[in-house]
């Protein structure tokens, strides 16, 4: 009779254990899934380590992945998505743009035309603002995107909007404004900041 119940018990712990396993696999949300991208780094990007984030911070530990670095994306998570970056992996993360789709913010930062080639018909100043990671008056929006990369899209949810917000740190935010034609017309921040991000005038 003992070995009936002893063996009920197990039966049912067993069952319950199951069943509590079940439903929490259940409520994992599913990674999204979307294309494997072949292309190229569409903006200078900071990386820490193996990971990369849409605040692209300046700050200590940090090393700069160029725009137009060869690109491939390789799977999707819930809120980034992996990519080999001229054959290191990186994790690029979307922490502060979630109003936006995981696919269109894998996106915005694998593109599949060279940045480089574009880059190559820029002026010289404008071409060496953005390989300096900085900005200048005169710069359009898409030379801005590519020295230093996207102004988060919880801030900033339109990108025809005449100011982007950027961060420098988790202390220091810097604006950069754009005039009626979609060019640079200045950029605002504390001392530190505009050292950083301002490419002195030519």
């Amino acid at each position: 009779m003992f070995k009936r119940l002893a063996a009920a018990a197990l039966l049912a712990a067993t069952v319950g254990s199951a069943t509590v396993a079940t439903v929490a696999h259940a409520q994992r949300p599913t990674p999204p899934q979307g294309p494997m991208i072949d292309g190229y780094l569409c903006c200078n990007m900071r990386t820490y380590g193996s990971s990369i984030s849409d605040i692209n911070y300046d700050e200590q530990g940090t090393s700069i992945v160029a725009v137009g670095t060869p690109a491939r994306i390789t799977a999707y998570d819930m809120r980034w998505f992996s990519a080999d970056l001229a054959g290191k992996p990186q994790r690029i993360k979307n922490d502060y743009s979630r109003n936006i789709t995981l696919i269109d913010f894998a996106k915005r930062y694998v593109v599949t035309e060279d940045p480089k080639q574009k880059m190559a018909a820029f002026p010289p100043a404008i071409r060496n603002a953005i390989l300096a990671v900085k900005v200048m008056p005169g710069m359009t929006r898409e030379q801005v995107l590519m020295a230093i990369g996207y102004p988060v899209a919880a801030e900033n949810p339109s990108l025809d909007a005449p100011t982007w917000r950027y961060w420098r740190d988790s202390w220091s935010e810097y604006e950069v404004n754009f005039d009626e034609k979609g060019l640079v017309k200045s950029v605002i921040g504390d001392p530190v900041a505009l050292s950083r991000v301002l490419a002195p005038t030519p």
